[in-house]
């Protein structure tokens, strides 16, 4: 159920971009991906923008304790929201705090998203993390291409940016970096088990490195064999989990159809 919930919310956030035609090429979409980099290191050394337009090093939110790194941009449509929600849910149901016992850092990809729209977003997941002095451990930065590439290489999140709609073709998931940064450990997809991402951190905040993540990349694009190109995969998720709920009902009807004769047969 938690898995048709999660496909039915990414259907209706998605289709309001399904009518504006964006495609990607075979060539471009296997550019997309998520390359699971463990051990590998984040360059501290890159320079962002923090949510009050001041420039500033990565390395300011490494040293003391372990990040949830989320590459993503403010504008997106599309998967960036789930991520984030899916991040928060999960954070929400942690003894850990964030801000004491980890760190969030979320990075644009869109190097022409400002500042402001960062401490928009930060106003927002820190007021609905909703736990007291917690707004120090969120960070929302913004970057210039280089840096953002350079980041998303160390961590292999491969995306591409289709000119036609002005978005970004991208896979989901988190990261989570120990404090020293190295990448730790990945989590796929748009819903994280909060036992897992406790295990994960406490792990991260020990310098050690996880095991790999199961290979599930969403992504919003769907191959068309007739055109040869991937277009948003919106309609084919609003149709299996339209087929799904059919079904679950049908089989709840048939089951209260068979109770209900057998409690008349028993009188």
């Amino acid at each position: 159920m938690k898995l048709l919930s999660a496909m039915l919310s990414l259907a209706l956030l998605l289709a309001g971009t399904l009518a504006h035609g964006q495609t990607l090429s075979t060539e471009q979409i296997g550019r997309v991906d998520f390359e699971q980099r463990l051990g590998a290191s984040v360059p501290l050394n890159a320079i962002f923008h923090d949510e009050t337009g001041a420039p500033v090093m990565l390395s300011h939110y490494f040293g003391e304790r372990p990040v949830v790194l989320v590459m993503a941009y403010y504008e997106c449509p599309n998967l960036c929201t789930v991520v984030l929600n899916g991040m928060l849910n999960s954070l929400r149901d942690l003894r850990q705090d964030v801000g004491r016992d980890f760190d969030v850092v979320v990075v644009s990809i869109n190097p022409k998203e400002t500042f402001k729209l960062a401490a928009e977003k930060k106003q927002t997941y820190s007021m609905r993390y909703g736990r007291p002095g917690s707004a120090k451990g969120w960070h929302f930065l913004t970057g210039d291409a280089a840096s953002i590439q350079q980041l998303a290489d160390a961590v292999g999140f491969h995306y591409v940016y289709e000119p036609q709609s002005k978005q970004y073709a991208h896979a989901s998931g988190i990261v989570i970096v120990t404090p020293d940064g190295k990448v730790s450990r990945y989590f796929l997809g748009i819903e994280y088990p909060p036992k897992d991402v406790r295990a994960a951190i406490l792990q991260a905040s020990q310098s050690k490195i996880g095991s790999l993540a199961n290979r599930l990349l969403l992504l919003c694009f769907h191959y068309d064999p007739q055109s040869g190109r991937y277009t948003l995969i919106i309609k084919r998720v609003i149709q299996i989990a339209g087929i799904g709920t059919a079904l679950l009902v049908g089989s709840m009807m048939v089951w209260m159809f068979r109770y209900e004769r057998r409690r008349e047969g028993m009188s």
